[in-house]
């Protein structure tokens, strides 16, 4: 039997996995309080008709497509995809158009949880880890890469922690066939408060979410707050990320899985 590594976070209330501008709220209604919910559709129904007067449990959630483990679509980078590959570029592609053979495919992990916070990752950094862990990227290889925001899940700092993907790094994998890529921080760049302090030193404008830009240039899809990667080996997975479909979204949630055989 494969075993299954659950490499997805939580939704839940009192983590502070996202801004304050964009958290979730989960609003819980237990099985004392569904029972007036019940009564509307059997109007003449008493608490004690029902086996220990309960009803049901459900709960009213309120999230933006990019709250808990999600998988972006290109939308979510540019409204249009693959510059490189055709003058001026295509539609890009919303969540439900994304292929979903691109979503179960074979795994690899990066570790970088040595890289301080705001660290931006090079291409340097990424072929010394691939010869590291002996791996020649192929086809459709989904990447994940393993930062020190993993660790600080469930802290107030989160956010903020973890190293980013730059532009460079990103399309050297793009340029190899992958197609997919996560993380376990808050976004596939660096932290914003770092990128800010370098924009306002540089004036460089073109630093602000330059992993996710590249997206402009090669189509890709990149899962952000993974979890647990720290449980996987370099090699050996597979990984399921399949999203939810949401018409015409920027990104859906999804139980991303690795299995090991």
């Amino acid at each position: 039997m494969p075993k299954f590594i659950d490499i997805s976070m939580p939704l839940e209330n009192d983590v502070k996995s996202d801004p304050e501008l964009a958290r979730p709220t989960i609003q819980y209604i237990d099985h004392d309080m569904s029972v007036g919910r019940i009564q509307t559709f059997f109007p003449d129904l008493q608490p004690g008709d029902l086996p220990d007067g309960k009803g049901w449990a459900i709960e009213r959630v309120q999230l933006t497509t990019h709250n808990g483990t999600h998988l972006d679509a290109p939308y979510h980078f540019h409204p249009t995809m693959n510059h490189r590959r055709k003058p001026g570029g295509e539609p890009a592609w919303t969540i439900d158009q994304v292929p979903l053979e691109w979503c179960f495919a074979p795994g690899i992990k990066l570790d970088f949880r040595h890289f301080p916070d705001g660290y931006v990752v090079t291409v340097d950094d990424v072929d010394a880890e691939l010869r590291r862990i002996s791996v020649t990227l192929s086809e459709g290889t989904i990447v994940l890469v393993n930062t020190a925001a993993g660790a600080a899940y469930g802290r107030d700092e989160y956010v903020d922690k973890g190293c980013g993907m730059g532009r460079e790094a990103t399309l050297y994998l793009l340029e190899r066939g992958v197609h997919i890529t996560g993380t376990d921080a808050w976004s596939w760049d660096a932290p914003f408060i770092y990128t800010k302090e370098k924009v306002d030193k540089t004036g460089d404008n073109g630093l602000i979410w330059e992993g996710h830009k590249a997206g402009r240039e090669i189509a890709y899809c990149h899962l952000e707050k993974l979890h647990n990667l720290e449980a996987l080996p370099s090699t050996g997975f597979t990984v399921s990320c399949f999203p939810v479909k949401i018409k015409r979204a920027s990104a859906g949630w999804t139980r991303a899985v690795a299995i090991l055989e």
